[in-house]
């Protein structure tokens, strides 16, 4: 039902920026949080930031606090994060997500996923 679409990615030199943006589909939207992924070693995805719908709130990984910042356009039903300070560690497909789950940080709590758009830094 819920359908997120992802763009904005692309290759930035270390230091760049980016901005991602995630768009859900135009029906009415009940999810309370959107939240982006990335993959991790180990891991299936690992947590990147989230942002409560209705609210605003928004929760950062530490990795990336102080670098990226999440935000939403209710009326557009699009999510976006502009990341800034860009290293090469954060390279990766980066998927946005949504969820019933208030302040949902794990990925098992999210329902909808989008199809993910590549995030490449250059060192």
């Amino acid at each position: 039902q819920v359908q997120l679409i992802e763009s904005g990615g692309g290759l930035v030199q270390a230091g760049g920026s980016l901005r991602l943006s995630c768009a859900a589909s135009g029906r009415p939207f009940s999810s309370f949080t959107l939240g982006w992924f990335r993959p991790a070693p180990g891991k299936e995805r690992e947590f990147v930031s989230a942002i409560s719908w209705i609210g605003g709130n928004t929760y950062y990984a530490n990795s990336v606090k102080g670098r990226f910042t999440i935000s939403r356009d209710n009326a557009k039903y699009t999510v976006y994060l502009q990341m800034n300070s860009l290293k090469p560690e954060d390279t990766a497909v980066y998927y946005c997500a949504a969820t019933g789950v208030v302040a949902a940080r794990q990925e098992y709590e999210y329902d909808y996923w989008g199809q993910g758009t590549q995030v490449t830094v250059s060192s």
